[in-house]
């Protein structure tokens, strides 16, 4: 099998190449056809989850040999239970709590993996230099690949962030960062500007020598980010068999927040192997640009950029709805157009008969700070469980759609993507408890007041010595990161 541009299907690439380049040669993205997989997913769930989740990432990455070897030694003792991701029942809903590995936050499923993906690549594709890894977040995605990265032979990172876009807590844990291969610098302006920078990069990277070394990407634009996010769509579905809450081939929906569409994407692929997902429902906070997209086939980044108690979906340009348009379409020379004119003016418009197609797996809603911060008191009160503001988002979509969701008579699972010490300032306000000018004081008191044990990685991040403190301004991406490739 192999992958293609979703700008043009003639740049084709083996599975372990579109996982070392991150991003194809004309600044698409790598795609393969998950619907077209011979993937026996019934067989999947009779699995323990390492074994499902090398058999999930074999089929989709066929190239990489001992796919089993990879996926047990990026684990091995980095999550607290086998399962990895934990399903909780929560009222008449389900939340799948992503957050338990080194980071506290969902990104640590796919980026304790990709190290080793990446190493395998340049060893299958005989690559003799260092692999650099760029990376733009809006928070948790640099703290993850900087655990994964650092100090992994072969390889260097640099992380770039929004500056004063990222929480506290999550700022902390990647200006703190030990490794003699990494670097973080904050950009003056949003996520998405960092986000089109590192593209910028590479672009203007293509047939540089760089000195042996070559790029490539930590992000969700990268296809061995991607792929380790479908095993726990199936990981949630098995643990829901074995319940006995549905029967094998019962639908399950999932609501997702997202902004960057990574997440939500896996779950499409999980479906498209055959998982049986009911609705695939998206979740915004007030940057709102997916909700409008799903319900109107109108993408359009031309609107207000709100910073939000949610700041990893601060996004108003989410990059990998790029494979979903190739996967509705099956036309790249219709996507790059798409593309082209997202680039030029700021918006283009889906055809009524994607719209269709489109609309047939997803629904959408959104949830602003106010309704986030009521959902997290409430479920408190009501629940006695702890959620950060983006769980929130997702849980109050799932109660505006609440009669469509049971209408399908199938159970619903909210992702939980991290956890709500990341952003104790918004939960305690939400809880009634202001805190005070420190978020690390407010982990104390947000452990006091709920019983909940703060992180262990989270709960000796004060004091740590700051190892990074560059600030750049966005258009000083490239040369930023030509002195750090280049330096010897």
């Amino acid at each position: 099998m192999l992958y293609h541009s979703t700008r043009d299907i003639r740049l084709t690439a083996p599975s372990t190449r579109a996982v070392l380049e991150g991003i194809a040669p004309d600044g698409g993205l790598y795609i393969c056809d998950p619907a077209g997989l011979d993937f026996d997913w019934q067989g999947a769930l009779r699995l323990d989850t390492l074994s499902m989740a090398a058999k999930i990432l074999s089929a989709l990455l066929p190239d990489f040999p001992d796919m089993e070897d990879i996926v047990r030694k990026s684990y091995a003792g980095k999550f607290p239970t086998a399962d990895l991701t934990p399903l909780v029942p929560v009222g008449d809903k389900y939340v799948l709590e992503l957050y338990h590995g080194p980071t506290s936050a969902f990104k640590d499923v796919a980026l304790s993996v990709l190290p080793r993906l990446i190493g395998a690549a340049a060893k299958a594709e005989g690559m003799q230099g260092d692999v650099v890894i760029l990376t733009a977040t809006s928070g948790d995605t640099g703290k993850a690949a900087l655990e994964g990265f650092h100090d992994v032979k072969g390889t260097r990172i640099i992380v770039f962030y929004p500056y004063g876009g990222v929480s506290a807590v999550q700022q902390a844990q990647m200006a703190t960062q030990t490794g003699d291969n990494v670097k973080v610098c904050a950009v003056r302006g949003n996520f998405d500007d960092a986000q089109t920078g590192v593209k910028q990069v590479f672009a203007a990277c293509k047939g540089r020598d760089l000195q042996g070394a070559m790029l490539s990407s930590a992000n969700s634009i990268n296809i061995g980010r991607l792929a380790p996010q479908v095993v726990y769509y199936f990981r949630a579905y098995g643990d829901l068999v074995k319940a006995g809450r549905i029967a094998p081939g019962g639908k399950v929906n999932f609501v997702v927040p997202t902004g960057n569409f990574g997440d939500i994407l896996a779950g499409y692929f999980a479906k498209a192997m055959g998982l049986p997902v009911g609705r695939l429902v998206c979740a915004s906070n007030a940057n709102d640009v997916l909700t409008e997209f799903i319900s109107t086939g109108r993408y359009d980044r031309r609107r207000p950029f709100y910073k939000t108690t949610s700041p990893s979906m601060d996004i108003l340009v989410s990059s990998n709805l790029e494979r979903l348009l190739f996967l509705l379409s099956r036309d790249s020379a219709y996507v790059a157009g798409l593309m082209q004119q997202l680039s030029a003016d700021g918006a283009y418009q889906l055809s009524g008969e994607l719209l269709d197609k489109l609309q047939q797996d997803f629904s959408c809603g959104c949830c602003d700070d106010q309704g986030a911060a009521d959902v997290i008191g409430r479920l408190w009160r009501e629940r006695h469980y702890l959620c950060d503001p983006h769980t929130a988002v997702a849980w109050s979509v799932a109660e505006q759609l609440d009669a469509e969701l049971r209408g399908t008579g199938a159970p619903t699972v909210v992702l939980s993507t991290a956890s709500p010490y990341k952003f104790p300032a918004a939960v305690l306000s939400a809880l009634g408890r202001p805190g005070g000018d420190s978020e690390f004081r407010m982990m104390d008191e947000l452990a006091q007041l709920s019983g909940v044990p703060i992180p262990g990685n989270l709960s000796g991040l004060e004091g740590r010595p700051v190892l990074h403190k560059d600030v750049i301004d966005k258009d000083a991406m490239l040369d930023y990161v030509l002195a750090e490739v280049l330096k010897k």
